[in-house]
């Protein structure tokens, strides 16, 4: 069974940083998409960066030159490296990856983390 575990959140003040972790472990195959998305509360959640295995990213408007997505392929790892944090950056910080699983044949799940909190307050 595949598990998604995320690390690196925390309580920052605003104009700080913080690197997130998303760990894949498993009987994994490859790793496809890998996506950050997060929910600050009331709101709906919302993708914020996405890279895919050869490494194309794309950005919500709202992070873009301040967040930077990263993955290292060999270690199953994704990052979120996220720097001059506002506090308006405030929310449950999720992962979703599509995997290739290997069960007696090659089958992709989509799987999600189980979220790592941000806060950003002075």
């Amino acid at each position: 069974q595949v598990q998604l575990v995320e690390s690196g959140g925390g309580v920052v003040q605003p104009g700080g940083s913080l690197r997130l972790s998303c760990a894949a472990s498993g009987n994994i195959k490859s790793i496809n998409t890998m996506d950050w998305y997060r929910q600050a509360p009331g709101k709906q959640r919302e993708l914020v960066a996405s890279i895919t295995s050869s490494g194309e990213t794309k950005y919500a408007d709202s992070v873009k030159g301040r967040f930077t997505i990263s993955r290292d392929n060999a270690r199953n790892t994704g990052y979120l490296q996220m720097n001059s944090l506002k506090p308006e950056d405030t929310a449950v910080y999720y992962c979703k990856a599509i995997i290739t699983e290997e069960r007696g044949g090659l089958y992709t799940f989509q799987y999600w983390g189980q979220g790592t909190q941000v806060t950003v307050s002075s």
